[in-house]
Formats: C-alpha cells, structure tokens, sequence
C-alpha cells in the first residue's frame, strides 16, 4: 500500500504531555495508517509515498501536527449528536474541517430509553465512521442545582441496573456524574470497571469527595470551573482537589466567554499537561446564529454565544478546537503547550495512547496549519480527508 509522506513544515509533537517535541524543519511518513517514521531537516526519501509538502499547503511559517482530539463535543454544522446517522456524521465532518480527526459525541441528559436509542445511532455511526470514539454521557447523574442547560426533568441519582445497561451498549467512552449524589461512587467504580472513563463535573461536591471519587477511578473534571462550586483558599472544592492530584485531567473550555482569559492561564500553570482543551460544541458550531435544540432545550445564539432561550445560562458553545487553539495562544499559552492541550492530553484522558501524537506505532492522524493556526489540510489514518480545511471562525462575543 501506497504510504504518505508529509516534510518541510515546523514539526509539533508530543511523546508525553510534558515531553514536546518541536522541529523547526520536520518529516512524517504514514503506512497502513499508523506512523512509520518521524524525522528532521532533509533526512528522508519518497520509497513509492504519496510525497506531500507542507509548506506550499500552509505557505511560510507551516505546521504540522497531530490531528485534534475532542472529547466534549454536542454537534456542528446544525446537527446534534443526538440526531439521526446522517446528522451524526455531518457534524462530525465539520469539525474535521477544523483539524479534529478524533471525537467523542456528547449526550446531554434525556430519559434511560431516550438515551439507549441515541448511543445505538452512535454505534452505527461509529461503524461508519473510524473518527467518532464513542460517547460521552454527560448526565443524567448531576446535581439539579448546577445542571445548567440540562433538563432538571429528566435529572436522578445513579440506579446500577440503569448504569448497566447504558454501559452495555458498548459505546460509551465517559460518563461525567456528580459524585456527591446517592450511589455516586459506587457509580464511579462501575464505569471504571466498564472500561469507561469516569468524569466529575455538574457537581457541588466538596474536595473529600472528589478525592473519594478520584480514589474510586474518576480521571478526568468536566469543564472546569463550569457547573461547579468556586475555588475558595479555604474551601479549594472540587477544582482545588483535581488541579492538586496528578491523576487528574481538567478539562477548559477557552471560548472567552465560559471562562476568563486569565483564569485559563491559571489552570494551564497550577496543572501543566493535565490541561484538556474541549469545545463543548452544540449544533450552532461552524453555523449561523439562531434557534436550536440542546436535547430537550431551547437554545438562543446570538453573536456566537449559545444560552437557554429567553436568559443568560450558557448552553454549551458555538466553539471549534482550532479557535480553542488559537485563542489560548493569544492568551499566553506557549504554543507547545496548547497542541498538546488539543492532542496528546484529551487522548491521555480517554486512555488511548496512540492518539494525539506523531510517534511511531501511533495512528496516522495529521493536519498542516499556516502561520495564523488556521489548519489548511487535514488526514485520518494516513489518508486526506479535507482537501481545503481553511476555517471560518466569525469573532467570539467575549474574548
């Protein structure tokens, strides 16, 4: 089989979160899919390659990197990952046009059959689909205080039978809970066991319990500093607790709006290579300002800001993952840092090794940007699929 060769652009990598591999001059050669050889400057040959260079793709100051791994994302291009199989892969083929070449497709809160029947339209999705990861459910086990634009109806404590079946389904990468509720650790412990990851988030939960769920597996905070209670210097709660414990990752969302500039540079500082950049993507993603669903919920966008229909409560985000990118480098965040933020880390998070990283024996996932971190073309598994992957970010209401 014919392989590919992508050189001649600045080269960013990760061999871990902390251990960033930059090459000013850089090569990448892909066979089967996975990543053969690596290397800098001129030190290659084609050998029968589709032979690709970077620079007259992304022109003067280009980029390659892994391709982007979101893990919380609800849909794009007006399609919500609840949707049919046709609207499923829509939305997915718009993100990639944003350099995603991996995703985890998020459910928000619905009733037990409700989400049964979305995970199936998942799974046959995925079948069709090499980059969907499976999902996410993102509810309905979270605390009806802080259950932002989920349906506070469809809302209970975990039920392990309930659990069971979900899990059942196969598809289901992470689960994010309130570990405070009744049965909450338990919970933790079973999604584990499952093989699923096991986020906290949409929780009041103080810091000795999100220890105790740490201790039961948890690994991953669902959009930190979202849905959760503040940090205070004597009440550090659930962002203190996993900011100050190596196993766990936090999740941002760094759209200017759900949370400040300054914070998320905090974030990156207190916890360097636990950082997970996600976009929290809903339908209105690489779309026009309107109305829209949010499972059950009515959602207003105006001027790119997603809220509850009729006030002020966020409702997920228009973001994509390369606007999260540029954003946080605007912000201060060394450019190193912030691709593996959008790589090599979220793929720590869901426990696949060989994502997010341009090593060898990982999977042949590829985008080169320009200068400017716009991504101009984009690969799965060694084979290009956006030809022309310039994206059209309109501005952020804040940030």
């Amino acid at each position: 089989m014919t392989g590919l060769l992508v050189h001649s652009a600045r080269l960013i990598t990760a061999n871990s979160p902390g251990d960033i591999r930059d090459d000013p001059t850089g090569w990448v050669r892909i066979r089967d899919g996975i990543v053969t050889a690596t290397g800098t400057m001129e030190g290659w040959a084609p050998d029968g390659d589709e032979v690709v260079d970077a620079s007259q793709i992304g022109g003067p100051g280009a980029i390659i990197t892994s391709g982007l791994v979101d893990i919380h994302n609800h849909g794009g291009a007006t399609f919500a990952f609840d949707g049919s199989i046709e609207e499923i892969l829509q939305a997915v083929d718009a993100h990639a046009a944003h350099g995603v070449t991996r995703i985890v497709l998020s459910l928000v809160s619905a009733p037990p059959r409700a989400l049964e029947a979305q995970l199936t339209r998942i799974a046959a999705a995925r079948g069709e689909q090499p980059g969907i990861l499976g999902a996410h459910l993102e509810g309905p086990y979270i605390d009806s205080d802080r259950c932002g634009a989920h349906d506070p109806a469809a809302l209970h404590p975990p039920e392990a039978h309930e659990l069971a079946r979900l899990l059942a389904t196969g598809v289901v990468q992470q689960v994010t809970l309130a570990p405070e509720l009744t049965g909450g650790i338990e919970a933790v412990r079973q999604i584990v066991a499952a093989g699923s990851v096991a986020a906290i988030g949409h929780t009041g939960a103080d810091a000795g319990t999100t220890l105790r769920a740490i201790d039961a597996g948890a690994s991953l905070l669902t959009h930190t500093f979202n849905a959760m209670p503040p940090v205070h210097h004597r009440v550090p709660g659930p962002i203190g607790a996993a900011a100050a414990d190596d196993r766990m990752i936090l999740e941002i969302i760094a759209d200017g709006s759900h949370v400040d500039r300054t914070i998320v540079r905090m974030l990156f500082a207190a916890a360097p290579g636990r950082v997970a950049l996600v976009s929290d993507a809903m339908a209105a993603a690489a779309a026009s300002d309107g109305e829209y669903l949010l499972g059950a919920q009515k959602v207003t966008v105006r001027d790119g800001l997603a809220t509850l229909h009729g006030t002020s409560v966020l409702a997920g985000s228009t973001l994509t993952l390369d606007r999260a990118l540029r954003n946080v480098v605007s912000w201060g965040i060394p450019l190193g840092a912030a691709i593996a933020s959008a790589t090599v880390v979220p793929a720590r998070a869901i426990q696949r090794d060989d994502l997010g990283r341009l090593e060898v024996g990982c999977r042949g996932d590829l985008v080169i940007w320009d200068s400017a971190l716009v991504p101009r073309a984009v690969w799965r598994d060694g084979v290009r699929i956006v030809a022309d992957a310039v994206a059209h970010n309109r501005p952020l209401a804040a940030g």
